[in-house]
């Protein structure tokens, strides 16, 4: 009954920190409803997508299992904005729900230094005297000790669920929530809130009309997730997804029932997503719109039940039947399961320094839904993140925290404790400021040696990636070194690659890094790394293409760190600094932080309000100069 680490919750949270810790040598204890339900994906059966598989890609570098499992499971795999610059590309793919289930429950049974156990955490075991979490107690009474918990409770806490006027108690369809673990951290001081997300129904494969949508396949040369997939014989079987739309008649069904529509009705009372609206809130607040657009998702290899991306609701069971009846291809659709609306219990993120841990409660972590965000994705990363810091707090070691400029997970995690949010948080590409350098490619360069540093990433996987970064360093080097003049030959070359012609002698690295230049042009201008794998060869072209750019972006980051060392003078009155919000100027009254990167921790103090306190210290300085 004593453990190093004790886990609550069996979700992509949980099973990313339960393996972290393990795997980092702790004796971990993974405690979940249902263990038939770990790794479970609740709504959407895909991994990825913009943004998204960045944090995937990331918590693959570190040494996370979500891309391994993805690669296993997959049934389609898409690389999202292709045409555009790999900056902003985004890889994705479809999953057999089933088969990453039971990949994931295989692991975690496996792992050595993880035990799984079913039951429900009822309470956390709380020292007063301390200020600390040592344990959990379960509902079938029994109790487990261990040095720190996190909690990765996802919809659990309190669930509610809606369809029409029908709700009742359950963390996800027909499974009992937990009724009792938000009410003890209200207790213990923490800001708890209500949140809402959502899922469509499912529909027999056998009951849709396939031929009157557009099928949406995969990849030709499909794009593994994960850095140490074997490439060369990565072949996976891919199956399309269906394209079809809502249409007026599927409109007017909503809008004739938004009188019974929870969303509308005030019985739900929780805020939703944003940017993965239900389809009533979406005709609610687009009405000019005609259509919208559905994609049809097999759920497993066998394609026997379809999910209808895009169809969100938690309208009644008659009116969801009309309304999926009136779209062009499932006229004769037979609904396997209603979609269906979900309340729960989140806490302030607000509440957590960058490790994960509670700031008021010791020894308590929180990863996924509880911290408000929403997608498999940003819950993984959070819970990688959580396993790794509470087994170095046992080690007595300084918490391992990435910056914006780092990863998408350093973004992720700065967004959540600093300034918090009021509805489910989604990681977009436009979070990211310094998304040049956080590209999905270059995240094994990246983060792989933390990784291997921690004890997550092997030795021979580390060796692979300073090989890789080796060449591609040396590389750039070279280009960086070597003048492209405007003599004849290489004119004659460019002309014949349909290149633009020089005026002038430039940096051989400014020709390869024209948009323009693919594989093939890249081995007429550089013959000595014809022979070059093919894939180090693809990277060096990225690199070369956005080396201006990533050069210009390092100079911010150096120049934003220096200025955070900057000292704020002693009785500065943040009042006299036009633009700072009321609540910014009250934070750091109270706070009274002695230098700017401490004022950048508060929560709520944005990037933007650190600049503008920056250039008042300035402007006051130079006057007192006068």
């Amino acid at each position: 009954m004593e453990y190093d680490i004790i886990v609550v919750g069996g979700g992509h949270a949980g099973i990313e920190a339960s393996l972290a810790s393990a795997r980092m040598g702790k004796k971990t204890l993974l405690i979940t409803m249902l263990v038939e339900q770990i790794g479970a994906a609740s709504c959407n059966p895909a991994i990825g997508g913009l943004a998204k598989g960045h944090l995937v890609r990331e918590l693959d570098a570190l040494g996370g299992e979500m891309g391994l499992c993805t690669d296993y499971a997959g049934i389609q795999f898409r690389v999202l904005n292709a045409s555009k610059g790999a900056a902003v590309q985004g890889s994705r793919a479809q999953i057999d729900m089933d088969e990453y289930r039971h990949y994931m429950r295989k692991v975690c049974h496996n792992t050595p230094n993880l035990e799984v156990y079913q039951d429900e955490v009822s309470a956390l075991l709380y020292d007063e005297s301390t200020q600390s979490v040592y344990g959990v107690k379960t509902k079938l009474g029994e109790e487990f000790n261990s040095n720190k918990v996190i909690l990765t409770t996802g919809t659990f806490m309190k669930g509610l669920i809606h369809i029409g006027e029908n709700t009742y108690d359950a963390g996800r369809a027909w499974e009992l929530p937990s009724s009792t673990l938000s009410t003890q951290l209200k207790e213990l001081g923490l800001n708890v809130g209500r949140l809402k997300t959502g899922t469509p129904a499912r529909i027999d494969a056998n009951s849709i009309d396939f031929s009157v949508m557009d099928a949406h396949g995969g990849d030709e040369i499909p794009t593994p997730f994960s850095f140490r997939t074997d490439k060369a014989n990565f072949s996976p079987k891919q199956y399309p997804c269906y394209i079809t739309y809502t249409n007026l008649s599927t409109h007017d069904t909503i809008t004739s029932n938004f009188d019974r529509a929870p969303l509308f009705t005030g019985q739900i009372k929780g805020s939703g997503p944003r940017y993965c609206p239900s389809i009533e809130d979406k005709v609610n607040r687009f009405s000019e719109r005609e259509r919208h657009q559905l994609f049809l998702e097999p759920q497993t290899a066998m394609c026997t039940e379809y999910y209808i991306n895009g169809l969100s609701t938690s309208l009644p069971i008659d009116v969801q039947k009309e309304m999926i009846h009136s779209i062009v291809g499932l006229e004769n659709a037979k609904i396997i399961r209603y979609g269906y609306a979900i309340e729960y219990d989140y806490v302030d993120p607000t509440e957590l320094k960058h490790s994960m841990e509670t700031k008021k409660i010791n020894n308590l972590y929180h990863a996924g839904q509880i911290n408000a965000t929403t997608g498999y994705e940003e819950a993984a990363a959070q819970g990688l993140m959580a396993g790794i810091n509470a087994s170095l707090a046992i080690d007595g070691k300084e918490p391992f925290v990435l910056r914006r400029d780092e990863a998408y997970i350093g973004v992720l995690i700065d967004d959540l404790v600093t300034k918090g949010t009021n509805e489910p948080y989604r990681m977009f590409t436009s979070r990211a400021e310094y998304r040049l350098l956080l590209r999905e490619e270059s995240a094994d360069m990246r983060l792989t040696p933390y990784g291997h540093e921690l004890g997550l990433i092997d030795e021979a996987t580390f060796k692979q990636v300073e090989h890789k970064t080796k060449v591609i360093d040396e590389a750039i080097e070279y280009l960086k070194s070597e003048w492209f003049t405007s003599k004849k030959e290489n004119l004659e070359l460019l002309a014949s690659l349909g290149e633009d012609k020089i005026k002038d002698r430039v940096l051989l690295l400014d020709v390869v890094g024209r948009n323009t230049v693919t594989a093939e042009k890249f081995d007429a201008l550089v013959p000595q790394y014809k022979e070059l794998d093919a894939y180090l060869k693809e990277q060096i072209i990225i690199e070369a293409k956005y080396y201006r750019y990533v050069e210009k972006q390092r100079k911010q980051i150096d120049k934003m760190k220096k200025m955070l060392k900057m000292k704020i003078p002693e009785n500065f009155d943040f009042g006299s600094v036009p633009g700072l919000s009321n609540e910014a100027i009250e934070k750091l009254k109270k706070f009274n932080p002695p230098t700017l990167f401490n004022a950048s921790e508060i929560s709520g103090i944005t990037p933007a309000a650190i600049d503008v306190i920056h250039l008042y210290i300035n402007l006051r300085q130079n006057k007192t100069q006068q």
